[in-house]
């Protein structure tokens, strides 16, 4: 076994005593039992991908990523069946006997985050998130490494590639239209940010039952480092998204894709799309588990506000820089 103890193991230690360790609880102002909103609010934006009006559906896309920097998609033509797969391989992966799942540890001191693992970044005050992941890049084929892709199920990678083949047209579509959106030719976001190249880097994250939901959170707020990401969920209510304020839960509707804005195209945007701040929780009785799978410009990709939308009134917001650098940043909290 690594030197890290799996949350998985944590927890069924855990729920024979009803508590959980010190270093899982979070601080008041972050304990979900006391920050969640209870009242009334606004539903997180739902985007029908079907609609023919596309004049329509760009300016939908525009304005929810202004204003939430998150929202979901309903009718993307990935087939139901293509997502079932999708989560039944990787639910089977983490119901492995741990041994076999330790197979797949991410190596230590290793710079890519590809493997199975537990703790991310660096944690603020020590306090750890309730989560087990893993990680590995579906595309492009040239930066797939296949030793972190489980083998078993036997119809994992047959279950992922089918699934990477329909995201394909969905991120392609999507970024088509946040380019139209902020006022440029539909393929400049997707080159500005790799074309072909871009880093599809899914992660299975695994969040066992917890004696005190109230206390703990699967991972604390943050933002993601993408461009965007796009992710499923199983039916465990857990997702909440911060918006005007207020700590919002994200509806779980079946097989609808959560679509988060990242940093990337905040940064490309000039500021106009907005990175959402996000946060997961977890269940007393059951395993939350989902799929976000994050499209990430090359490593060496410089990244920064596109030059069409920096302007003498509208000056740069943020530094361009490389995108490898940018994560090596964020993970060890440099202010970027």
């Amino acid at each position: 076994m690594g030197e890290i103890k799996r949350i998985q193991d944590v927890a069924s230690e855990a729920s024979a005593c009803d508590t959980i360790p010190a270093e899982f609880v979070r601080p008041e102002d972050e304990r979900p039992g006391l920050t969640t909103y209870k009242g009334d609010l606004p539903q997180v934006p739902v985007i029908d991908f079907s609609i023919k009006d596309e004049e329509k559906l760009v300016a939908q896309i525009y304005d929810v990523s202004c204003k939430w920097g998150f929202f979901q998609i309903v009718n993307h033509e990935i087939p139901d069946d293509v997502v079932s797969r999708l989560k039944e391989v990787g639910t089977t992966f983490f119901e492995l006997p741990q041994e076999e799942k330790e197979l797949y540890a991410k190596p230590p001191g290793a710079k890519s985050l590809e493997g199975y693992g537990t703790k991310l970044q660096k944690e603020v005050n020590g306090i750890k998130g309730w989560v087990d992941h893993l990680f590995h890049i579906l595309s492009p084929p040239s930066a797939v490494n296949y030793k972190f892709w489980p083998k078993n199920p036997a119809s994992y990678r047959e279950a992922n590639e089918e699934y990477t083949k329909y995201m394909h047209k969905v991120e392609e579509r999507l970024l088509r239209y946040l380019s139209r959106g902020i006022g440029l030719e539909e393929n400049e976001l997707r080159t500005a940010v790799g074309g072909d190249d871009l880093i599809y880097l899914l992660k299975i994250n695994y969040y066992p039952p917890c004696p005190r939901p109230d206390l703990a959170l699967g991972v604390p707020a943050h933002t993601d480092m993408s461009v965007v990401t796009i992710l499923v969920p199983n039916d465990v209510q857990g997702l909440q998204v911060f918006h005007e304020g207020n700590w919002i839960d994200a509806q779980y509707i079946p097989n609808a894709l959560v679509i988060h804005i990242g940093d990337q195209l905040e940064i490309l945007s000039n500021g106009k799309y907005k990175a959402v701040l996000h946060r997961t929780t977890v269940n007393k009785e059951k395993t939350r588990l989902s799929w976000p799978v994050f499209m990430e410009p090359p490593p060496d990709m410089e990244v920064g506000p596109h030059p069409e939308l920096v302007t003498n009134e509208n000056p740069a917001k943020y530094k361009t820089k490389k995108y490898g650098d940018y994560v090596y940043c964020k993970f060890n909290k440099i202010p970027q």
